[in-house]
């Protein structure tokens, strides 16, 4: 790393304390340093891949990651897990962080998102009820190398467009996209103001005009259509049922099931402790909500066996309905590359809001945290226009549009944090980087397949339980 690098070179974690009194490093000087980082680190050197010789076996890495979840999920989440390689690849952010931690970097840590793939940008609501597209999952969110982001990302790129039947030469066109994306909105972000970057959004307007595929522009027209109806009075009919006086979360075991009288208790307790990590004024509105039901409720492929529960609170009417999903928060799987295996973070809930708020720009108001019997979750609103474009529908040039769109968010969202200066200096404006990111998600596109295959084999071999088809 260049002599100087120590000096400027700065994480998210550092400039969060900064004080106003110290005059930052101009900005011509961060991009002189990114651009003299690639003597050390030639952008080339991002499209190797060779696995190190003392790698865990995939397997056993999956194995690992089940500590401390629910057993009798396990054979869920590997069903999950063996469906595609695009599926592994969304339940792996693990194996993804212990690999790309052996590869070249420059050493510059924005905020990361740790699990940036295609299947994790989607719809929400911001608080003012428009539709917004942005990156929406959060729970390995933490400082690290902007490449692993972006390996991760271009890696399920490859994936996607060869499960949908894309040739060799699709794939590649639409990583070379993706990369050209992040690194022209780099650019442009790093030459903006810190607070023109903190108002940079992509609502639903302005992803209609970023989309210029046909095929892809009438997707977003249905996923947005979709994400309208997933509100929490629309989640009624569709999750809960009358009983007598009461209404109640139905059960669908074991994807939905339900919770013991003194698990609900502890759980409605929690809640109290939520309510102060809210702001003021959502404290207030919240508190005009009572808990009628709770429910463990599977959610995803990486977070199957976690704990995870919806809870349904009522207002003053019937038809006046909050549900609240309150997820388990484990330590991001790129913290010990970042910080060795002791603990920088206090509260893993309190990581993933206050990453999550760095890296969106606008947020669900309901985020909160909180703890249940020692274990650290976050709180946000279950049903909140949420939605995403399903990435088996789309073809190669519909896919290629859609990369483009997703690389220029991840730039985005590095760019809100920290290290953007230097990230542009060290892409600069030809393609290079764009590149070496083609060769290396190609080469990483094989190994994650030889992954999944190796999963495959090690459930025909019984030596992990799968229930498929949940």
């Amino acid at each position: 790393m260049h002599a100087d690098s120590h000096v400027i070179l700065e994480t998210a974690e550092s400039q969060a304390y900064a004080s106003l009194r110290r005059r930052p490093v101009p900005r011509k000087d961060r991009y002189a340093l990114g651009t003299a980082l690639r003597q050390d680190v030639p952008r080339s050197s991002l499209g190797r891949w060779r696995p190190a010789d003392d790698r865990v076996d995939p397997v056993q890495q999956v194995i690992d990651a089940h500590q401390d979840r629910l057993e009798w999920l396990i054979p869920v989440r590997i069903g999950r897990m063996v469906a595609s390689p695009f599926a592994f690849l969304r339940g792996t952010a693990g194996i993804m962080a212990a690999d790309f931690a052996q590869l070249p970097a420059t050493g510059i840590k924005p905020v990361i998102c740790g699990d940036a793939h295609l299947g994790n940008f989607g719809f929400y609501a911001s608080p003012e009820r428009d539709l917004v597209f942005d990156l929406n999952d959060f729970d390995e969110a933490h400082p690290g190398c902007w490449e692993w982001d972006l390996r991760r990302l271009v890696t399920s790129v490859w994936v996607a467009g060869r499960q949908n039947g894309a040739a060799e030469a699709g794939c590649e066109a639409a990583v070379a996209a993706c990369v050209a994306a992040y690194r022209l909105q780099i650019a442009r972000l790093a030459r903006e103001p810190l607070l023109a970057r903190f108002f940079e959004r992509l609502d639903l307007d302005r992803l209609r005009t970023a989309a210029s595929d046909k095929s892809l522009q009438a997707e977003i027209e249905r996923s947005a259509q979709r994400a309208r109806t997933r509100t929490g009075d629309r989640a009624v009919p569709r999750f809960t049922v009358q009983e007598g006086s009461a209404r109640r979360i139905v059960e669908e075991p074991p994807l939905i099931t339900r919770l013991s009288d003194r698990d609900a208790d502890v759980l409605a307790q929690a809640l109290d402790e939520y309510l102060t990590t809210v702001p003021k004024q959502w404290r207030r509105l919240l508190a005009g909500y009572t808990v009628l039901d709770t429910a463990h409720k599977v959610v995803g492929v990486g977070s199957v066996g976690l704990r995870a529960y919806v809870v349904l609170c009522e207002g003053s009417s019937p038809d006046d309905v909050v549900f609240l999903q309150i997820k388990q928060a484990r330590r991001s799987v790129v913290a010990r590359f970042v910080h060795g295996e002791s603990a920088r973070h206090v509260h893993q809930g309190q990581r993933v809001v206050e990453y999550q708020q760095a890296l969106q720009t606008v947020s669900d108001p309901m985020l909160g945290w909180t703890t249940i019997n020692d274990r650290q979750y976050y709180v946000r609103q279950f049903r909140d226009m949420k939605g995403a474009i399903p990435i088996d529908r789309i073809d190669a040039p519909a896919l290629a549009d859609y990369a483009r769109v997703c690389g220029h968010l991840l730039a985005k969202g590095h760019a809100r944090t920290s290290g953007a200066s230097m990230i542009a200096g060290y892409v600069g404006s030809s393609d290079k980087v764009d590149i070496a990111m083609c060769r290396f998600a190609r080469a990483y596109a094989d190994q994650t397949e030889q992954d999944h295959r190796a999963l495959v084999e090690a459930v025909r071999a019984g030596r992990l339980p799968v229930e498929h088809g949940v």
